[in-house]
Parts: C-alpha cells; sequence; structure tokens
C-alpha cells in the first residue's frame, strides 16, 4: 500500500507541474495590448511598424490556437469550443490580414500605372 500511495503522490505532482507549464506556455502567446502607433515625419516607417505590429498579433493568435489544439488532442482539460473559437479567431485574423495586403498591392499598383 505504501508504494502505491507514493505513486499516486508522485503521479499528482508530476500532473501539477505540467499544468504549471502548459499555463506559462500559454501566457507567454497572449495577445499585448495594441500599442499606440507614435506618430512620425515618415509614412513609410509609420505604415512598417503598423504592419509590424499586425502580423505580430496574428502570429500570437496562431500560436494560441496551436497550442490549444495541441492540448486538447493530448487530452488536456480544455473544452473542444475554446479550441474551435481560438482556431476561428485566428483565421479571422489571417484572413482580415490578407485583405489588407491585397487592398495594399492594388493601391501601389494603382499608383505606379498614374502617368506623370
Amino acid at each position: 500500500m505504501e508504494i502505491n500511495e507514493s505513486s499516486q503522490y508522485l503521479l499528482s505532482q508530476i500532473r501539477d507541474y505540467q499544468n504549471k507549464i502548459q499555463s506559462s506556455r500559454i501566457d507567454s502567446f497572449r495577445t499585448p495590448e495594441i500599442q499606440e502607433i507614435k506618430p512620425r515625419n515618415n509614412f513609410s516607417d509609420n505604415l512598417t511598424q503598423a504592419l509590424n505590429q499586425t502580423l505580430n498579433n496574428v502570429n500570437e493568435l496562431q500560436g494560441i490556437s496551436l497550442s490549444a489544439q495541441q492540448e486538447y488532442q493530448m487530452g488536456g482539460d480544455i473544452p473542444l469550443t475554446d479550441v474551435v473559437m481560438k482556431m476561428q479567431k485566428a483565421s479571422l485574423a489571417m484572413e482580415a490580414t490578407i485583405q489588407i495586403r491585397n487592398k495594399i498591392l492594388t493601391a501601389y499598383q494603382d499608383i505606379m500605372n498614374m502617368p506623370v
């Protein structure tokens, strides 16, 4: 009986450590607050900063989605609805980013095709 009780205690400690590791991973993927873009004299710097920040946010949402999927697949204590919600959030962010990229490219092509 003593061996069984100690193995149960050891197993509970391992699970506690796994939960702590998983929560620290999820906390590291949390979406940071959107920082205010400071006005600069150069429009291209502002645009570059905004695009980089947007891509970083989309990347973080993709990471959160991936970690939730992995946790669910490994039998973690996460509801399927949360996993699907995080996947949809990441998917919508990616689609919006692609649409913005397409609009920027179209505007650039229109400007480049203007007669001087």
